[in-house]
């Protein structure tokens, strides 16, 4: 369900204790709309199970409204625009989260050099950011 700026977590029953609306809001500070927030219960169960399993997890993107996707050149049809989340993997075993983002149902799975992108989307995906796929050979 789309908000079109984040929600009182009272309002949405919530249940997430490492993560608020505002961390998972589009990013875009007033300059195309009034911190969309995308809620998704499902995803935020697998979420929040990622975060039980590896430690801290560092939300680094999260919702983008249209403006603010284009604008920082996310694809046109970007999993952003409801919910995905970019989450840093600095201090982080790369392949720790990899292997727990599988097991939790992320489907959609971007690999860069200091972030993991993770989405539910249906059909499964995985690709490499430029020059992030030495980084992720063992």
């Amino acid at each position: 369900m789309l908000y079109l700026s984040p929600p009182d977590p009272k309002s949405l029953d919530w249940r997430w204790p490492n993560f608020t609306p505002v961390e998972l809001a589009c990013r875009c500070r007033g300059r195309h709309c009034g911190g969309e927030y995308w809620h998704d219960p499902a995803f935020l169960n697998a979420l929040q199970k990622l975060r039980d399993q590896i430690g801290r997890l560092v939300i680094t993107s999260g919702h983008r409204c249209a403006g603010w996707n284009a604008s920082v050149g996310g694809a046109p049809a970007s999993r952003h625009l409801n919910i995905a989340v970019d989450v840093s993997l600095m201090e982080l075993d790369r392949f720790a989260v990899l292997a727990a983002a599988e097991q939790l149902g992320f489907t959609g799975i971007g690999l860069a050099r200091t972030f993991i992108h993770l989405d539910r989307r249906v059909s499964p995906a995985r690709w490499y950011y430029q020059r992030s796929k030495s980084s992720w050979q063992t």
